[in-house]
């Protein structure tokens, strides 16, 4: 945590930094109090600002991750599941950390880091469980991307980050997040189980859309660019990743024309916070009434769809899948071992 001043409370056992920021840039943004446990460094930083450093063993950290990023009422095998993905991500994360300073960032830049609040003791038996276990293929630990809901299809590798093949991380059919296959009762109970309290505030993230005005989405796109499009007259997809996903975007305006990507920047661009996701359909409507258009994003999934799907994931455990099967589900031809 980073911030003009590090505002903390000392405790025998632990610590708590007041108005962490948490959702930086994405619409659950907001900021709360947080507990740790372990050790706390407040670093004078050369611009004034202050940095807070928590220090502790991994196998605790993941503990609070698998809380942070889901519900730690979730399905048992849905914890361990994320448990050796997280273990996974953050042992290779350490290997080449791109902060300064530290190894990973405590929100959803890195993985969700949220303290103790969220922690129960499934969440630790889940560890416990898997102590030491990573995902590996040809002998190197995995590089675990996750997110919430795929929409109906996993995403690979290209689409999101660098243009290269990552062979565990393919495209496969997802039904599982579909929540209309269950009657309604048992859906809204998965994702309560499942989903933490800010979570549940986003509703229809499996399809979803959204409608601007001609004006609002050009002073959405001028705002968060930094660029004055002028009016927007198009927005043409230009190539879409395996889910649908579209990584090239053309925005056209009256005054500049431009192609943006990857998935993240567009779904940046073209929101207040941050869209859902990038897979979607344009429709340009002109207005019956004023003849003025408006634009209708129509889209499907919640984040960049490669890797494991949270939800779909969550229901697998649901229907009594063990985690080694949900894990080969999401991620091809890997194998769990223990790291040296």
């Amino acid at each position: 945590m980073t911030a003009p001043k590090i505002e903390f409370e000392q405790k025998e056992d632990t610590f708590i930094l007041k108005n962490v920021r948490i959702g930086i840039s994405f619409h659950w943004d907001r900021k709360e109090d947080q507990e740790f446990a372990g050790t706390l460094e407040i670093r004078n930083n050369p611009d004034g600002t202050q940095t807070a450093i928590n220090t502790i063993d991994l196998e605790d950290y993941l503990c609070s991750v698998i809380s942070s990023e889901m519900n730690a009422n979730s399905p048992m095998e849905l914890l361990k599941a994320h448990a050796v993905i997280s273990r996974s991500w953050a042992i290779r994360a350490m290997q080449k950390t791109n902060h300064e300073g530290y190894d990973v960032c405590a929100d959803d830049h890195c993985q969700r880091y949220e303290g103790l609040r969220r922690m129960n003791e499934r969440a630790v038996e889940a560890v416990r469980a898997t102590k030491g276990q990573v995902l590996m293929y040809n002998d190197e630990i995995c590089d675990c991307r996750y997110y919430k809901c795929c929409g109906g299809r996993t995403e690979i590798w290209r689409t999101c980050w660098e243009d290269i093949d990552v062979p565990y991380i393919q495209s496969v059919k997802c039904d599982w997040c579909d929540m209309s296959r269950q009657p309604a009762a048992v859906s809204r109970q998965i994702l309560r189980l499942v989903l933490n309290d800010y979570d549940q505030e986003t509703k229809d993230f499996r399809d979803w859309q959204v409608t601007y005005t001609a004006e609002e989405l050009s002073e959405i796109v001028r705002t968060k660019s930094g660029i004055d499009f002028g009016e927007i007259i198009d927005l043409i997809p230009l190539h879409r990743g395996a889910s649908g996903r579209i990584d090239q975007l053309k925005i056209v305006g009256s005054k500049r024309t431009e192609v943006i990507g990857k998935e993240l920047k567009i779904r940046l661009w073209l929101s207040r916070s941050c869209l859902y996701s990038s897979w979607f359909e344009v429709a340009h409507n002109p207005s019956p009434v004023t003849g003025n258009p408006s634009w209708t994003l129509i889209g499907h999934g919640w984040g960049h769809g490669a890797g494991l799907c949270q939800i779909g994931a969550a229901v697998m455990a649901s229907e009594g899948k063990p985690y080694e099967e949900i894990l080969s589900y999401y991620y091809h031809n890997t194998q769990l071992k223990i790291a040296d």
